[in-house]
């Protein structure tokens, strides 16, 4: 039964079959066909601890959030707890994969041996400030994260993959996990450079490198002679003489991938952490997915935009690579006006979801036609679950509510394969948009990040803007997309902005995104592309300004909205674009040294 207390997607998973939930792009992420529970996010009030007496595994995060787990009957009775006010499921993640120094203004805060540095500005490499990565991992062993002597300059690992250990226990209550301190970690390399230990036993092991090189951009340290400048600025960290902190997201089973929930978990250790060691903190999230209203009201985002005013913290999130997908499409609906919406589905694709975001005032109906010709629909505006088949292929609709924190409602179609084939139909879908009542008009369609989908499923009209992802829209965080700096242009992979509340400017800023070359698992250097190495130049900008405002005196509040302003203020211009900010790339590119006040 459907609980105004749960998210539409939460509900909805609850309403399908257990086959259906399994063979769906998002509605069974969250829970556990194993165990048959459920992992969720909520937001509470007074005491949720004291439900632990009933099983429920609760999880306390900062400022009143909690992950749950819980049996399916229990997701009832916490629904109507008083102590609960809403609850979401978590939602799978994804990796935004796809010469920056000197094009980011590095290069003239730290070259040069003049006490003061060149032209008068400081000498800044990070020192005393924290970087936290939350990603795939890190090679423990590679030398971009050791120092001279060949101690590491990992703080802390917590590695959410491996299984409890009473000589790593869990941090902060959480319950699942290892951490390690650095005379760990010391320890642990130590005893694998002497045959003692295999890989295996040393933490976060980093099977993507996708960690390893967003770590190497933001913080890693010059592994070669001080004399060899060309290597030394090819591969040296923005900043690397700062600390690191890592959290290697996931599960420790083998179909493990992040989740909402452990990147929660995640932020939250490197807040608590960064208060602990009394030190400014920096975190860098290089990852997203495209599902959700792009408004910042999640209790994801929602839950970043609080713990970013605790302590000395920044927090920095890539928007994401699906600028160029063709996963977005918006309009504006008129009355007596059919829209019509045209999906291609590409041969063998096994599972597909749309998303549809409009102001709940607007009252329309949804016709699906496949590509056969056969016509599902119309869908009305009915609350709950809706369901057709055709042409082999299982249509599940579902018409959501507005939250108690935002007023948009979403329509959730999920497609399914139903006959043996195990394949939805393809070639072109169109969905119509049939106007019953329109008081705005304005809709906006999502479909599941592209890197699940087999090439050129996409929206045969798509609209690129408003293409960032989640939880890159939320409001308090510094939102970062890609450029090229060989070429000064931007790079059409990056996520656009702005936000579905077209007053909040996202991306801030952009940074070099294309051909970075950064540590790889193994010792050695790599080149990639994508906003996930953009994101850790501006982790290592923010180091250097916290580093120059509190360790060095200067300013003892830069951190959080002051870092994003000084680093908006900092930011140049690129050619082609004569108006800012603007959805490509904000208020413009990194250059960390305009950004320091004269």
């Amino acid at each position: 039964m459907d609980n105004q207390k749960r998210e539409n997607l939460l509900n909805f998973a609850l309403d399908v079959t257990d086959d259906e939930r399994a063979r769906s792009v998002e509605l069974g992420v969250g829970f556990d066909e194993e165990t048959q529970n459920w992992e969720v996010i909520v937001r509470y009030v007074g005491d949720i601890l004291k439900y632990r007496a009933d099983g429920i595994e609760v999880v306390p995060l900062l400022s009143n959030y909690a992950i749950l787990r819980l049996s399916e009957e229990q997701l009832d009775y916490i629904s109507d707890l008083p102590e609960i006010a809403y609850i979401e499921k978590p939602k799978r993640l994804f990796f935004a994969d796809v010469a920056g120094r000197t094009a980011s203004c590095v290069d003239e805060l730290q070259l040069g041996n003049i006490p003061g540095g060149i032209d008068g500005l400081p000498q800044l490499y990070g020192r005393g400030v924290v970087i936290a990565v939350a990603d795939s991992g890190i090679d423990v062993l590679h030398p971009a994260f050791r120092n001279v002597d060949g101690t590491t300059r990992i703080l802390r690992i917590w590695d959410q993959t491996k299984a409890l250990d009473e000589e790593h226990p869990a941090p902060f209550d959480y319950g699942r996990g290892a951490e390690y301190t650095a005379d760990q970690i010391n320890e642990l390399i130590r005893e694998f450079e002497a045959g003692e230990i295999g890989r295996s036993s040393l933490p976060a092991i980093d099977n993507s490198g996708h960690g390893t090189a967003v770590a190497g951009v933001a913080a890693g340290s010059a592994v070669f002679a001080e004399g060899d400048l060309q290597n030394l600025r090819r591969t040296r960290g923005v900043a690397p003489a700062s600390n690191i902190i890592v959290v290697k997201m996931g599960v420790p089973r083998p179909d493990s991938f992040p989740r909402t929930t452990e990147l929660m978990l995640a932020v939250d250790y490197c807040v608590r952490t960064g208060i602990a060691l009394n030190l400014p903190t920096v975190i860098n999230l290089s990852i997203g997915n495209t599902y959700g209203s792009h408004d910042g009201t999640s209790l994801l985002e929602t839950y970043l935009d609080t713990v970013s005013d605790l302590g000395r913290t920044t927090i920095i999130i890539g928007s994401g690579n699906e600028g160029a997908a063709a996963g977005h499409t918006s309009g504006v609906l008129q009355n007596n006006m059919q829209e019509k919406v045209e999906l291609a589905v590409t041969s063998f694709e096994t599972k597909l979801s749309l998303q549809i975001w409009k102001n709940y005032a607007d009252e329309f109906a949804i016709l699906l036609i496949a590509p056969g010709g056969t016509v599902a629909g119309p869908f009305e505006s009915i609350l709950g679950m809706q369901q057709f088949e055709a042409e082999g292929t299982e249509i599940l609709l579902y018409y959501g509510e507005p939250s108690p924190y935002s007023g948009a409602q979403e329509i959730y179609v999920e497609f399914i394969p139903a006959d043996e084939t195990g394949y939805i139909s393809s070639g072109i879908w169109n969905v119509r948009l049939i106007p019953r009542r329109i008081i705005d008009g304005e809709y906006h369609m999502w479909l599941p990040e592209s890197s699940v989908l087999n090439l050129n499923t996409r929206f045969l009209r798509p609209t690129t803007d408003t293409t960032l992802t989640i939880p890159s829209t939320a409001e308090k965080v510094i939102t970062v997309g890609a450029y090229d700096s060989a070429l000064l242009s931007y790079a059409d992979f990056s996520g656009r902005g702005y936000t579905r509340v077209i007053t909040r400017v996202k991306p801030e800023l952009v940074a070099p995104g294309v051909n970075i070359f950064t540590a790889a698992p193994g010792g050695g250097f790599t080149t990639v592309s994508g906003t996930s190495f953009a994101t850790p130049f501006v982790s290592g900008a923010a180091a250097l300004l916290m580093e120059w405002g509190i360790v060095n005196g200067n300013d003892l509040f830069l951190y959080g909205e002051k870092v994003k302003a000084f680093l908006i203020r900092g930011a140049g211009p690129l050619p082609g674009f004569i108006e800012y900010p603007n959805p490509q790339v904000g208020w413009g590119a990194l250059c960390v040294a305009d950004s320091i006040p004269d």
